[in-house]
């Protein structure tokens, strides 16, 4: 892997990014802040798609803390089955709607140390919540963000974590949130997984990956 980009480059790449996806914001449907993070919590090693697909059923009955805690873990995860992991979803989100109830009112906290001490939400899950939610800069980043970052150079990391901090450093911070769902729009479009669409990608210029592989 080359180096980083230049903070002029990645200025560069993101506004191309935005001309391309103009819509680019969160994929996962919701009408509230706890049926985002319900959502996301959901979205672990799941399709946004397949997310949608399920809550559009539940949230119809069960779209507060107080709602899902009238379930058992059990029917819970009939309910969340074909997302995958729905046993220890399930278990988590119980856990976490108790919790909401019992240490923060009844809603879901606004801030990242609060929202990670419910079960089932890591880092990326709340930074979702805090930048869809409570409009709070942040970047959140997915199995998209990590690969597409490091493909372009971005950011030149090998864990998640470090991905984070090198695009805290190397985006302007008005920029992180947009950034995010950029950087997922393009990773499920163009700069795939396992067959990354290099020739019609507008950001070849610039990509390290493009670079080291069609030059």
């Amino acid at each position: 892997m080359k180096g980083k980009l230049n903070k002029k480059e990645v200025d560069k790449v993101l506004d191309i990014l935005e001309e391309l996806y103009p819509d680019a914001e969160v994929e996962l449907n919701h009408s509230n802040t706890f049926e985002l993070l319900i959502a996301t919590i959901l979205s672990a090693q799941c399709t946004d798609k397949r997310v949608n697909k399920i809550t559009k059923e539940l949230f119809k009955e069960y779209n507060t803390p107080k709602a899902f805690l009238t379930l058992t873990q059990e029917e819970l995860g009939e309910k969340i089955r074909t997302c995958g992991f729905y046993r220890n979803k399930s278990k988590n989100i119980l856990g976490a709607c108790q919790m909401i109830i019992e240490e923060f009112d009844g809603k879901v906290p606004d801030t990242r140390e609060e929202l990670m001490k419910l079960p089932g939400v890591g880092r990326k899950t709340a930074n979702v919540v805090l930048s869809n939610a409570f409009s709070v800069d942040a970047i959140a980043v997915d199995t998209h963000v990590f690969r597409v970052s490091n493909r372009i150079g971005l950011a030149n990391s090998k864990d998640v974590l470090d991905t984070e901090k090198d695009l805290m450093e190397n985006i302007k911070k008005e920029r992180w949130s947009k950034a995010h769902h950029l950087l997922i729009f393009h990773g499920r479009r163009i700069c795939k997984a396992r067959k990354p669409m290099c020739e019609k990608c507008p950001l070849k210029k610039y990509c390290n990956y493009y670079k080291e592989n069609f030059n």
